[in-house]
């Protein structure tokens, strides 16, 4: 069933009205007018579902006519991924200022897809797909603004465009626990990830990967980053969960950063210390390479590199230039 609200200057009413229409228990398509709809708070996205706003004005970045503005205080992602087989193209959103602190990557997003701390042991959720969506947080950068996290799979970003924010695309492993400090387990780590053609600019970072295996990034121009992008084996590595693929297959191509930052546009890290118990622990990566990429910029720190790599062994880089120019990096930034 199509569903096609109508949406009014009332955030309280607009948000009841769209997660009614989620919560009715059948899968749809969810289609928004154009304009910009302010909601208060955030929604909950259910299996099955596709969300749609008017359709996007240009190719590759180019500005949708749909957008949600959200005003809520909770931390609420202002879409919440919670299930599978759900689609999210042509939108623009725009999550309140949001502060949920070191281990609240999940928190306070445009949109999240699955959890970091689960109460018992997830389903996997599986085929999320997300277009020709646009990101705006300028003044905020206290929360990531796109996050990938937990018991998740088969995921496509596509042509996603990133103004502000703390990190632009966030990947990250979850796990059963109250808190981070009292983990255990299982893990779970996102894995048959796609991420192409990305646009980050006046971020703190581009994105991260953590404990994940089998993800592709391919084509994204990071632009006036304090950080480009990490690649992190996460605080636990592989000590919950006996899956040998976590640190393999992945692929980081045609990347090119623009960085500000203090100390490096690059990190790949092989090593993680426990919050649980302080353990250090190796993540031994295989089949895992970054290459076709340009650097941009100079540290401010008295110590500096474009690219830090931390006992990774594993991790291929080839086709990596450095320039201390700092010009507009590729074509594809242009319009971020």
């Amino acid at each position: 069933m199509i569903h096609r609200p109508v949406l009014t200057a009332d955030a309280d009413r607009n948000r009841r009205v769209l997660q009614e229409t989620l919560d009715t228990g059948a899968a749809g398509k969810l289609e928004l007018p154009p304009g910009r709809h302010p909601i208060a708070g955030g929604l909950r996205v259910p299996t099955g579902w596709t969300i749609r706003g008017s359709e996007v004005t240009g190719a590759n970045g180019g500005v949708p006519g749909t957008w949600l503005v959200s005003s809520g205080s909770t931390g609420q992602p202002v879409l919440h991924v919670l299930g599978s087989d759900v689609s999210v193209s042509d939108l623009g959103l725009c999550p309140s200022p949001a502060d949920p602190g070191e281990h609240g990557g999940d928190r306070g997003t445009a949109i999240t897809v699955g959890e970091y701390l689960y109460a018992e042991s997830p389903q996997w959720q599986a085929r999320i797909d997300v277009r020709r969506v646009h990101v705006s947080r300028p003044a905020d950068r206290g929360a990531n603004c796109v996050a990938v996290m937990g018991a998740v799979r088969d995921v496509t970003l596509h042509d996603l465009t990133v103004r502000g924010g703390c990190t632009g695309v966030a990947v990250h492993w979850g796990a059963v626990g109250a808190d981070v400090s009292s983990i255990v387990g299982p893990t779970y780590h996102p894995h048959g990830l796609s991420v192409t053609d990305l646009r980050v600019r006046d971020a703190i970072e581009g994105f991260y990967l953590s404990s994940v295996h089998d993800v592709r990034v391919s084509g994204a121009c990071l632009r006036d980053v304090e950080m480009g992008f990490r690649l992190l084996p996460g605080d636990n590595t592989d000590r919950f969960v006996a899956v040998p693929d976590i640190g393999a297959r992945i692929d980081i191509a045609d990347v090119c950063v623009r960085w500000t930052g203090p100390r490096y546009a690059v990190r790949v890290a092989g090593w993680g210390r426990s919050e649980v118990d302080g353990e250090v622990t190796v993540l031994r990566y295989a089949d895992t390479v970054i290459r076709d990429c340009r650097l941009a910029g100079t540290g401010r720190a008295d110590a500096w590199s474009p690219i830090v790599v931390e006992r990774a062994a594993g991790v291929q880089l080839r086709g990596i230039r450095v320039d201390t120019a700092t010009d507009d990096c590729c074509a594809l930034g242009a319009r971020a």
